[in-house]
Order: structure tokens, then sequence, then C-alpha cells
């Protein structure tokens, strides 16, 4: 439950794709190492960094508590969910932990000042998690999270190609957690 990469700044309306392919595109990139992903809801475009959950299948854990998963696309469905799950609740503690960057009221900054508290909260949050073990805040937040382009021929080419690629590894991953998960 700590930030591995923090690109603050951004209005609240950019599309999560479109801040990723900045993230990607800087000269300070964020940097998916070979053979690690990471994890997008269906608001992201599938490639072979970011998997996505498979559409059209259940995916929220709720759907699962009457009947567990029925094929490697449901437990694969089911597994992003709950990663997901600690994803959601690491920003619920931040926010828990550092109201300032919760409230869209007051006080107001210019949009500077805001990035460098956004970035000191995430600082201070790793530390903390680190050298605090007290999990009262996650207990809290659990308790309320269960409450409530381009278009030129290359480009394209390039990212079909890549959303294949990610959609080999997704799939490979799936069947690789259902044969375990058929053999336990």
């Amino acid at each position: 439950m700590k930030f591995t990469y923090v690109l603050a700044g951004w209005e609240g309306t950019a599309s999560d794709s479109r801040i990723l392919k900045n993230a990607l595109d800087r000269d300070d990139p964020l940097v998916i190492p070979q053979g690690k992903y990471y994890l997008g809801d269906a608001g992201f475009m599938l490639k072979s960094t970011v998997l996505t959950p498979y559409r059209g299948v259940r995916y929220h854990l709720k759907e699962y508590t009457r009947r567990g998963p029925q094929n490697a696309r449901e437990l694969f469905n089911h597994r992003h969910s709950s990663l997901r799950n600690v994803i959601e609740r690491t920003f619920g503690v931040l926010k828990k932990r550092f109201p300032i960057i919760a409230s869209g009221t007051e006080p107001h900054y210019e949009l500077e000042t805001m990035t460098e508290i956004i970035l000191a909260c995430c600082i201070l949050h790793n530390f903390l998690r680190s050298v605090d073990h007290d999990d009262s805040l996650l207990a809290e937040v659990d308790n309320e999270l269960t409450e409530s382009e381009e278009h030129n021929v290359s480009s394209s080419q390039v990212r079909e190609e890549d959303h294949r690629m990610g959609s080999s590894i997704r799939d490979a991953i799936a069947d690789h957690m259902w044969r375990d998960y058929q053999n336990s």
C-alpha cells in the first residue's frame, strides 16, 4: 500500500489513459520493468504493460459471493478486482491521513503548491507505512468502501500490436491462474 510513482498536477477531468500516456512519454517517465504489469480499470486500453479486466465478464467482488469463478476469465477478473481494491484503499488511507488533499473546498492553493502538497503527502504516507503498522485508518477506509490521440497509421499499428500482446499476456496469466486454481 505504497506509492511507486506519482504524477500530480493534472486537472480532475483528465482521462486516466491520457495521464498514463503522458507518464510514459515524459523526460522522467514511468518505467514499467520487464515482466511486470500495472493494473488498469476498464477505462484504460489493454497494453503489454497495462492489464485491464475482461469486458463483459463478472468483475466486482460482490458478484463472486454466491458462486466462485467458473472459468479463467472470471478468475482473472476476480483477482484483478481484489488487487484494484488495494489501490482504492491506498488512496482512501492517503485522503484520511491528509484531509487537505481530500477536500475540494478549502483551502485553495496555486496548482504548483497543491502539486507539491500531494507529493509531500505521498512521501510521508510511504514513510509512515514503513514505520507505523497501525491499521486503524485502513479499517476506517474499508468500512467506507463497503458502504458506498493521435491517429496516424504507424501509431495506430503500434497500439494495435501492443493491444494484441497485452491480450496474449492477459490470456496466458488467466490460463495459468485457472490451472493452479483447479489443482488446489
